[in-house]
């Protein structure tokens, strides 16, 4: 893993692989880059280089950044943008702004209005279900807690302005963006691939079930770089 105050939080290939791709990640209210190291780790194990950004809510500049980063030629493709939370809005207005350089979507989380914690531990119980990743969110001097309280001047999710594909992860018990609302906004996209975690909370990639969601990545990014209508290339998983 590597960081500087001006370039994002990276994790590489493993020496002597060649890169499957690259993953840009947005993260979502109160996060930052260094939040998504679990899950950075164990994409770039299998071979997939991650550059995880800032807060986009808090600091407009890192779409830009997001935006340097798809016109990057030395990175490898295909390049997908990753959002949780208020990233996953931002992602959409990414990828409509930068169609050529976008070739595919994670969106997680996708807040469809707002929400109030009664208190840190009520926001740390929406957020994950992981012990681990809450005991590094209370020890996180970097973590601002209550910005998921932040009524941000958020993009319209304009799924019909994207024409790459998209893979839509949310806790089927989210309460910070309930699973019906999120499923509506979805509704109706042919592009779209939703699924859907059981007793799932808001931060998917960082929750209780995160092995399962980073392999769910990996399968979407294995059949993504074998065709864009995405072929299915496992079949009967239980």
């Amino acid at each position: 893993m590597s960081s500087s105050p001006s370039s994002p939080t990276s994790w590489d290939e493993p020496e002597g692989l060649a890169a499957r791709g690259t993953l840009i990640v947005l993260p979502g209210r109160g996060e930052h880059g260094g939040v998504y190291e679990r899950f950075g780790r164990r994409l770039a194990f299998d071979a997939y280089r991650v550059r995880a950004l800032g807060d986009p809510s808090a600091d407009p500049s890192v779409l830009d950044e997001a935006a340097k980063l798809l016109a990057d030629e030395s990175l490898p493709g295909p390049k997908v943008l990753v959002g949780s939370d208020t990233g996953a809005r931002y992602a959409l207005q990414v990828a409509a702004e930068h169609p050529a350089g976008v070739d595919a979507l994670i969106l997680v989380g996708l807040p469809t209005g707002p929400w109030e914690p009664r208190s840190w531990d009520d926001e740390l119980a929406a957020r994950t279900a992981c012990p681990t990743h809450r005991g590094r969110l209370t020890d996180d001097p970097a973590f601002r807690r209550g910005a998921i309280r932040a009524a941000v001047g958020l993009p319209e999710p304009r799924l019909d302005q994207v024409q790459a594909p998209v893979l839509a992860l949310h806790g089927k018990d989210d309460p910070v963006s309930p699973l019906d609302r999120a499923l509506n906004v979805y509704e109706g996209h042919g592009h779209v691939r939703t699924v859907t975690f059981a007793d799932g909370r808001h931060d998917v990639l960082n929750d209780a079930l995160h092995r399962t969601a980073a392999a769910t990545v990996v399968l979407f990014l294995e059949r993504l770089r074998l065709s864009p209508e995405l072929p299915l290339i496992a079949e009967g998983l239980a």
